[in-house]
C-alpha cells in the first residue's frame, strides 16, 4: 500500500491517488505514481484551469492553427507559429538557469511544430530594486536570457519589464518565441501508424530537473536551497544544433509526429504523443541515453533534462534520421514503437515498469474551483482624488516618473540580447513593438508583450481588457494589424477563492477583448500557485500578440522625427488616476479602480492611426499608457538616442485637475506627429472614424515645454530627461 506522505510529497492527493487505484484496478507502481503525478499536476493538465481556457476565441482575421505545443496564424503561403510560457518559480531559486531554460523550452516548442524561430520575446517581474535579492535575480535572469538567446541565435527583439513589492519572493519570467514555415510543412506532436518506431533524440538525460512540474510549478513558493536539483541546466549551443537537426530530419518526411520532452520530460512526450494520436505507446527506457549512473525508472521518467524530443519515425527510416542527428553530435536512438491498444507501456530491460492508458493520463481530472470577491476590493477602490494634493513642481514630479524602474529606459536590459542576428529584425527594442521582415516578402511582423498587473489587482476583468487593447495598441502604432494572441497567464494559488476570483474575471476579460477586435487565442501557458509567505502577486495575464504589416515600407516607430512637425493627441483624457504609476510613485498609493475602457473608442483611435501611418501621413506614432501623456511626449522626444529633440505643448485640453491630463493613464490614446499637409488629412480620418482629434502642439527645440494657458507647468531640457530616463536602472541595479 502506497502512504499517504508519498503520494501527497508528489502533489497528489486523497481523491486523486483513489482515481488512479480506479484506473488501474491495483495499487500503481512508483514509475506509474510518478507519471500520474506529472501528468495531473496543474502545469501539464490544467486540472483548474481548463474550463475556463475554454472562453478564449479560436479564430479571427487570419485563417488560426491550433497545435498541440504552439500555435499561430497563416499569413499567404507562411505559417507563423508563436507561443509564449512560464518559469517563474526555477528562476526564483536560479536565476539564470531557470531563464536559460525558459528561453530554450519555448524555442522548441516551435521548431518542434517545423517552423524556424525567428525571435524571441520576453515579460518580467521583480520586486522592488532597493532589496538585494531583487537585484540578484534581476541580473541573473537577464543573464540567462542573453546567454541562451545569443549562444543559440535566436534573437531577442522585444518585451517588458514591472517592478512591484507583490513580485518580492516570486518573480515572474515569461518567454515568448515566434517562428516561421511553409504552411504545408508543419508537424504535430502525434504518435500514429502501428510499428512505426519511437526515437530518442537530443542530449542524454540526467537527474536535473526532477519533479519540477509537479513540485516547483504546482505548488505555492517557498524558497529553499532543497528544490535547486528540481531546476533545470540549459545547453544552448546542443540547441542550436538541435534546430539544424530537427529540422532537417522533418523535411526528409519521415517523420510521423514529433515532441519537446519539456515539463513531465518523457511522460509527457510518449503519454500526450500517443493520447493526440489515438494510439498507444511501448517504449523501453533502459535505452534512453543517460549522463548518470543508477537511475531509477520513475527518474528517467520524470526528468527535465534539457534539449530532449521524441519522434515518431516511419518504419524503415530510423537510420536517415539517425544519421541526421548523428551528424550534429547528437543522440539518435530508437527506444520503442507505436501500438494500437491506446496503451503507454513503460519497460525497463524488458520488465514493465508501468502500464496505464494514454487517455488516462492527459484526461486529468477537472475542478470547479470556488471563487469569491476579495474583501479588500471595494476599500481600495474607492479613491476620492480631491484628497490626493496636485504637485507642487510638475518638472520634479515627471522626472521622478521617468526614473520609475517600471518606466524609465530598459537599455541597460536589451544592449545585453543580441537582436539582430539572422538579420530580420526592422524595428529595434525601445518602440512601441517589435517588427520583423519576413523574407522573401514585403510583408513583416509586429510582436509586443504587454500587462499592467496593477490594473488586473484593482479591477481584473477591466485590467485584461486593458492589456489586449495596449497590446493591439503598441501593433498598430508600429503600423501592423493585430492577428492573434498567446497568452501566459500568472496568478497566486487557485485553492484560495479570492485568487481564483481574480483568474476567473481577467479570463472574461480576455475572452471578451479578444472577441471585439475579433483576435483568435492561438497558444499559452497557465502558470498558478505564484506566491510566497508574504503573499500572492498580482495578478498577471500577461498578452503577446503579434500583428502584420502588409508593406514593410510603411512601418511606424514611435519617436518624433523632423523638427516643426505637428503633434496630434488621438483619443482624450478623462479625470482619473486609480491604478497610475503616478499614484503609487509620487503618493506612495495602489488605489481606485482601472482607468476606464471603451472597447469601440479604443477601435475607432486604432483604425484612425492605423490608417494614417498606411496612407503614409503620420511621421510617428506612440501609445499612451505608464506615466500618462507626459511619459508618452517625452519618450517620443527621446526614444532616438541618435536624433532626440524637444516638443511644445500649448494646446491640451485641461478639463479639471492638470495632474489628470498629465500622468494619468487614460486609455485609448496615440501620439501622432506629421508635416503640416498632413494633419487635416489624419483629423478628416479622425472623423470618418468617430475618434477624438487634438492638435496639441508641435516638435522642436532642445527643450520639452507644456503650458496651460499662460502657464508653463513643464519645461525640461531634453538632456537632463534623457539622462533620467536613460541612466536610473543600472544606477539602481548597481546600487
Amino acid at each position: 500500500m502506497v502512504k499517504p506522505e508519498v503520494y501527497k510529497s508528489l502533489g497528489l492527493n486523497d481523491n486523486e491517488y483513489q482515481k488512479i487505484l480506479d484506473i488501474l484496478k491495483r495499487e500503481p507502481t512508483p514509475t506509474e505514481l510518478a507519471m500520474f503525478s506529472v501528468e495531473w499536476s496543474e502545469h501539464c493538465g490544467y486540472t483548474r484551469s481548463r474550463n475556463w481556457l475554454k472562453l478564449l476565441p479560436k479564430k479571427g482575421k487570419y485563417k488560426s492553427l491550433i497545435g498541440e505545443d504552439s500555435g499561430g496564424i497563416i499569413v499567404d503561403d507562411l505559417a507563423v507559429i508563436f507561443k509564449m510560457e512560464s518559469h517563474n518559480h526555477p528562476s526564483q531559486v536560479e536565476p539564470k538557469q531557470g531563464a536559460a531554460t525558459g528561453v530554450g523550452g519555448i524555442i522548441r516548442d516551435i521548431f518542434t511544430a517545423g517552423a524556424r524561430p525567428i525571435a524571441s520575446l520576453n515579460s518580467l517581474r521583480f520586486g522592488s530594486l532597493t532589496q538585494t535579492y531583487n537585484r540578484y535575480l534581476l541580473r541573473g535572469v537577464v543573464d540567462g536570457i542573453q546567454f541562451y538567446g545569443n549562444c543559440v541565435g535566436v534573437p531577442t527583439v522585444g518585451g517588458e519589464i514591472y517592478f512591484d513589492e507583490s513580485y518580492t519572493g516570486n518573480c515572474l519570467v515569461n518567454v515568448m518565441c515566434i517562428g516561421v514555415a511553409k504552411k504545408t510543412k508543419l508537424a504535430r506532436a502525434r504518435a500514429t501508424g502501428y510499428g512505426n518506431s519511437i526515437m530518442y533524440v537530443g542530449s542524454s538525460t540526467g537527474r536535473d530537473g526532477i519533479g519540477g512540474c509537479s513540485v516547483l510549478a504546482s505548488h505555492e513558493f517557498k524558497e529553499s536551497e532543497e528544490k535547486r536539483p528540481a531546476v533545470q541546466i540549459g545547453d544552448p549551443f546542443t540547441e542550436k544544433c538541435l534546430i539544424e537537426a530537427t529540422l532537417e530530419a522533418l523535411a526528409t518526411g519521415y517523420v510521423i509526429g514529433i515532441k519537446d520532452m519539456g515539463a513531465a520530460g518523457i511522460t509527457c512526450s510518449t503519454s500526450e504523443m500517443a493520447s493526440a494520436g489515438n494510439s498507444g505507446m511501448e517504449v523501453d527506457i533502459a535505452r534512453v541515453p543517460r549522463r548518470e549512473s543508477n537511475m531509477q525508472p520513475w527518474e528517467v521518467m520524470m526528468s527535465e533534462s534539457q534539449e530532449r524530443m521524441l519522434v515518431c519515425v516511419k518504419k524503415g527510416k530510423e537510420k536517415e534520421i539517425e544519421r541526421i542527428f548523428s551528424k550534429w553530435d547528437l543522440n539518435a536512438v530508437v527506444i520503442g514503437k507505436v501500438t494500437d491498444d491506446g496503451v503507454v507501456r513503460i519497460k525497463d530491460k524488458g520488465k514493465i515498469v508501468a502500464e496505464i492508458k494514454a487517455h488516462s493520463l492527459t484526461q486529468s481530472p477537472v475542478y470547479d474551483m470556488p471563487y469569491k470577491k476579495p474583501n479588500y476590493l471595494d476599500r481600495l477602490n474607492k479613491l476620492d482624488i480631491n484628497k490626493i494634493p496636485e504637485p507642487k513642481n510638475y518638472n520634479e514630479t515627471l522626472l521622478k516618473l521617468l526614473s520609475s524602474p517600471s518606466i524609465c529606459s530598459k537599455k541597460w536590459v536589451y544592449e545585453q540580447y543580441d537582436h539582430m542576428v539572422q538579420t530580420n529584425t526592422a524595428v529595434l527594442p525601445g518602440s512601441d513593438a517589435s517588427v520583423l521582415r519576413l523574407k522573401g516578402t514585403n510583408k513583416a511582423l509586429a510582436a509586443t508583450a504587454d500587462c499592467n498587473s496593477r490594473y488586473c489587482f484593482l479591477n481584473p476583468y477591466r485590467g485584461a481588457q486593458i492589456a489586449v487593447a495596449e497590446a493591439a495598441r503598441n501593433l498598430v502604432c508600429s503600423g501592423a494589424q493585430a492577428a492573434a494572441v498567446t497568452d501566459c497567464l500568472n496568478f497566486g494559488n487557485p485553492e484560495k477563492p479570492d485568487r481564483f476570483w481574480q483568474f476567473k474575471n481577467c479570463m472574461e476579460g480576455i475572452a471578451d477583448a479578444c472577441k471585439f477586435f475579433d483576435i483568435p487565442v492561438v497558444s499559452g501557458n497557465v502558470s498558478f500557485y505564484n506566491e510566497s509567505p508574504k503573499g500572492a502577486i498580482h495578478p498577471t495575464p500577461a498578452i503577446g500578440m503579434i500583428g502584420v504589416i502588409n508593406d514593410i515600407k510603411k512601418v511606424c516607430t514611435q519617436y518624433f522625427k523632423k523638427e516643426n512637425e505637428i503633434i496630434i493627441l488621438l483619443g482624450s483624457s478623462k479625470e482619473e488616476l486609480g491604478g497610475s504609476e503616478y499614484l503609487k510613485v509620487i503618493h506612495g498609493l495602489i488605489k481606485g479602480d482601472a482607468p476606464q475602457l471603451d472597447l469601440r473608442l479604443e477601435r475607432a483611435v486604432q483604425q484612425t492611426a492605423q490608417e494614417a501611418i498606411k496612407k503614409g501621413l503620420a511621421s510617428s506614432a506612440h501609445d499612451c499608457s505608464e506615466g500618462g501623456l507626459a511619459v508618452t511626449l517625452a519618450e517620443c522626444c527621446i526614444s532616438n538616442n541618435d536624433n532626440v529633440m524637444g516638443a511644445l505643448i500649448d494646446n491640451l485640453d485641461f478639463i479639471g485637475r492638470k495632474d489628470t491630463a498629465l500622468f494619468g493613464e487614460s486609455q485609448s490614446r496615440i501620439v501622432i506627429s506629421c508635416n503640416k499637409k498632413s494633419a487635416g488629412k489624419i483629423r478628416a480620418i479622425a472623423q470618418n472614424f468617430a475618434a477624438p482629434f487634438r492638435i496639441i502642439g508641435t516638435t522642436g527645440g532642445k527643450n520639452l515645454k507644456i503650458s496651460s494657458g499662460k502657464n508653463v507647468l513643464i519645461n525640461l531640457p531634453i538632456k537632463r530627461i534623457l539622462d533620467k530616463w536613460t541612466n536610473s536602472l543600472q544606477s539602481l541595479i548597481t546600487a
